[in-house]
């Protein structure tokens, strides 16, 4: 397969879970994949932000967290989000510092 190939595909496969977070599953709670999976939306908007940076390009989290939710952020963590309770925060930091660390 050649490079442009393979791109593509990753490109595809990159949209198509987009869609499924973002569309079909808006119920599953950031903080539960970051539990179980090691990343979530937000880790998902911030590797976009840093291959725009790679690339030349300027993106603030903001903005590449736009992109991402297809809103502001904070209009769809009120649309989509709950209430973590202590039990989930503490998963989460915990999850939090060993799969993005300082780099978030």
């Amino acid at each position: 397969m050649d490079d442009r190939t393979r791109t593509e595909l990753e490109a595809a496969a990159f949209r198509k879970l987009r869609h499924h977070l973002m569309d079909k599953r808006p119920d599953v709670q950031n903080i539960d994949l970051m539990n179980l999976a090691g990343f979530c939306r937000n880790c998902l908007s911030r590797w976009y932000q840093e291959a725009a940076h790679e690339r030349g390009i300027e993106m603030s989290k903001d903005e590449a967290r736009e992109v991402y939710y297809g809103m502001p952020y904070p209009e769809w963590k009120a649309r989509h989000q709950t209430d973590a309770d202590a039990e989930k925060q503490a998963a989460f930091d915990a999850a939090f510092a060993r799969n993005v660390g300082e780099s978030g």
